[in-house]
């Protein structure tokens, strides 16, 4: 949460934050007192529909279209972001795509467009926020339970690019730990969003705790995750699945 009393709320950009998970974190950074950037790839009504929300509780946020296979409208956004709101104190790399096929049927278009987006444009996110981001801030990737255990046929590649986002969070903490930057990744299981509407009874049926979570409590560990409390923590991978995943 920002400092009572400061003259202007600190910044943070939630890349991917239209929808689902991303549009939950974005409403609770800015209830934490952020002023809220947030990127969307194509759905601009879905994002104008998460600046109206923030607007309408008092909160500053704007939106930014940026694809995020796109290395150029990554470091765009993160300047546009710089120059709206003043200094990144908190980055949620949250973009990310599904696509899923059996191995003997899996196109390289397909595998290319997956770790385009799930692995380069994440590394391409951290490394542009990380860039001007103020000293002692936060980065928070959103990746997955899948990077544990998937256990569905023709989710391989899904698994494999969010095992490398967990990887890879480890190991830029090293990279980012001079500068007290923390860096930590989220791993989500079956969440209710528009993605799992068709099979959530199916999902429920699985988990342990027959149920499957809301993006607000994915917002409410990123919020954790942004805050001085988790200073000490860094280069972690923090599974959220209600015990799908054991």
């Amino acid at each position: 949460m920002n400092t009572p009393g400061s003259t202007s709320p600190k910044a943070a950009l939630v890349f991917g934050g239209s929808r689902g998970i991303g549009a939950a974190i974005a409403l609770r950074l800015a209830r934490e007192g952020y002023a809220v950037a947030l990127t969307y790839a194509s759905r601009a009504d879905k994002a104008a529909e998460v600046v109206s929300a923030i607007q309408a509780e008092g909160g500053q946020a704007v939106a930014l279209q940026a694809d995020a296979a796109d290395p150029n409208a990554i470091t765009a956004a993160v300047a546009d972001a710089t120059a709206r709101l003043g200094t990144l104190h908190v980055a949620v790399v949250n973009a990310g795509i599904y696509q899923g096929s059996p191995l003997d049927q899996f196109p390289l278009q397909m595998l290319d467009q997956m770790l385009a987006v799930n692995v380069r444009g994440v590394f391409l996110a951290i490394q542009a926020a990380a860039a001007t981001m103020a000293d002692g801030g936060r980065i928070i990737t959103i990746g997955s339970n899948a990077a544990v255990r998937g256990g569905v046929v023709g989710s391989s590649v899904y698994s494999m690019s969010k095992a490398a986002v967990a990887t890879l969070v480890r190991e830029l903490a090293l990279d980012l730990a001079p500068r007290r930057i923390t860096i930590n990744n989220i791993q989500p299981g079956p969440i209710e969003t528009d993605i799992t509407a068709d099979f959530l009874d199916y999902l429920i049926q699985r988990n342990p705790l027959q149920r499957v979570g809301r993006p607000e409590e994915v917002a409410s560990l990123a919020a954790y995750l942004a805050s001085a409390d988790a200073s000490y923590m860094t280069g972690a991978s923090l599974t959220l699945d209600g015990g799908f995943s054991i």
